[in-house]
């Protein structure tokens, strides 16, 4: 079984970087045809895809978010990570590691609040 964990600051400054990393267990991120990728929700608001890094690390960003997102893996240490640059309190959310195939979200993590604010 699958299994996410992320992890990161819980409040970061405006125009900051939010860093967050995502340990995954239970399976390998290198797995073909799996991608890992980054969803938030803001309080009140639906869910909102940021972007994936694939299994054989092409990354794909949200387009409106484009500009501010990086996501990046660790191979050795099964591990990949979101930085958003230049955050407002709008970025605050709850943000979730997943794990995608096919367009279908199979594997989430738990969570972890992230509130911008100074």
């Amino acid at each position: 079984q699958v299994q996410l964990q992320e992890s990161g600051p819980g409040l970061v400054k405006p125009s900051q970087t939010l860093s967050l990393t995502c340990t995954v267990s239970g399976g390998s991120i290198t797995t073909s045809y799996y991608a890992w990728g980054w969803i938030r929700q803001p309080p009140g608001k639906g869910l909102e895809w940021m972007g994936v890094i694939a299994y054989d690390g092409r990354t794909y960003y949200s387009p409106s978010l484009k500009s501010r997102t990086s996501i990046s893996r660790d191979t050795s240490k099964n591990q990949f990570f979101l930085q958003l640059s230049s955050v407002t309190p709008e970025d605050t959310a709850v943000y979730y590691c997943a794990a995608q195939k096919y367009g279908t979200t199979n594997y989430w993590g738990q969570g972890t609040q992230v509130t911008v604010s100074s």
